[in-house]
């Protein structure tokens, strides 16, 4: 999907909008995910992470993993059209080992070791996901990707996906560098992003909405924290930086609703704004009751912003969307190092 194209309005929407909100058309029957998570800190009612010493910002809990399944759903509508629209890299038929980082709430590696049964499927993520079922060749761990990685068998394929803000800039830095290591010669690396900020091709989209400036406001808050949320805009550089070469990267407009005309994405968009109503008190609790300005924010005063943001999100006549991007790159194979390896003794002095 190119960058720079604009989103046509359906024309017929405004005619299917006199329930839009709650109970109209984006009301859908959602299930519950339960869990028996028994770990965790408390902190403004919901339940974030304990196995690391610093603060991550986003929480685990039932709450957010609901919001997790409906951004997967999401994620694979909006790439249904692809052969495979759980990724892009081009790993073949017969991959052995395959890791999930931030795995979440699980259901991309369910759904991956689903498909290539013969492979070892890994979703890592620094808290157990709520899954009562997976393949017998899925396996979920508990662990602090920062961490020296102790897994023996090289990887052919890593996948990342809603990393934003996880990490300061020396982290990343390691993160990619372990990935890099971990993987088999020509083995693939990829991530998927969403930008924070949110925009309209059409200007319905005015200064005066909570909207309008919702995504630099984060981001704001998350450089305070040290943890820039503008991880879609350094990913492929820190890539390469990390010596991933055939990179590649897809850019998405995912629209905040079903006002668009493409029947794909009025159903992404469907998906990306139950997935805003799920997720939205998790994405921005913690920023702004520790890192808030002009400074941090009381609990309800987050609630009493939410609810504005929940006001502009049923208005049938913001055509909002927020970009994704999509990165892939590959381990250069042996024949590949090998040959940089003897240009560089070639080259010295």
């Amino acid at each position: 999907m190119a960058e720079k194209m604009d989103i046509v309005v359906d024309p017929d929407f405004y005619s299917m909008v006199s329930g839009y909100g709650d109970h109209g058309l984006h009301s859908r029957d959602t299930t519950s995910i339960s869990s028996s998570i028994a770990r965790g800190r408390l902190e403004n009612g919901r339940r974030y992470q304990a196995i690391k010493e610093d603060d991550y910002w986003g929480p685990s809990d039932d709450q957010q993993f609901e919001a997790f399944e409906i951004g997967h759903m999401m994620f694979l509508v909006l790439d249904h059209n692809q052969p495979n629209p759980l990724f892009r890299a081009p790993i073949g038929n017969s991959p052995k080992n395959i890791l999930d980082i931030g795995t979440g709430q699980g259901s991309w590696a369910i759904d991956v070791a689903d498909r290539y049964p013969r492979a070892t499927v890994r979703g890592v993520d620094i808290f157990p996901p709520p899954v009562s079922w997976m393949p017998p060749n899925c396996l979920f761990e508990v662990d602090d990707v920062l961490r020296d990685w102790t897994w023996r068998e090289p990887f052919d394929f890593i996948h990342m996906r809603l990393m934003y803000g996880a990490f300061a800039p020396e982290g990343w830095e390691k993160l990619y560098k372990q990935a890099y290591d971990a993987l088999e010669p020509g083995g693939w690396i990829e991530q998927m992003e969403l930008d924070v900020r949110v925009y309209s091709d059409d200007g319905t989209l005015k200064k005066e909405h909570q909207l309008y400036g919702w995504g630099d406001m984060f981001i704001r808050c998350s450089e305070r924290a040290g943890r820039s949320l503008r991880t879609h805009e350094t990913m492929r550089s820190a890539i390469e930086k990390a010596g991933f070469v055939d990179v590649h990267e897809v850019k998405y407009k995912i629209p905040l609703g079903p006002w668009a005309r493409d029947n794909t994405l009025k159903e992404a968009g469907h998906l990306q704004w139950a997935h805003w109503n799920a997720a939205l008190e998790g994405w921005v609790m913690w920023l702004l009751t520790h890192y808030g300005e002009p400074e941090p924010w009381t609990k309800e005063e987050v609630q009493v912003f939410l609810a504005k943001v929940r006001t502009e999100l049923k208005n049938p006549h913001i055509h909002a969307y927020e970009p994704a991007n999509r990165v892939w790159a590959r381990k250069p194979t042996k024949e590949e190092l090998q040959t940089k390896a003897n240009l560089k003794v070639e080259t010295s002095p």
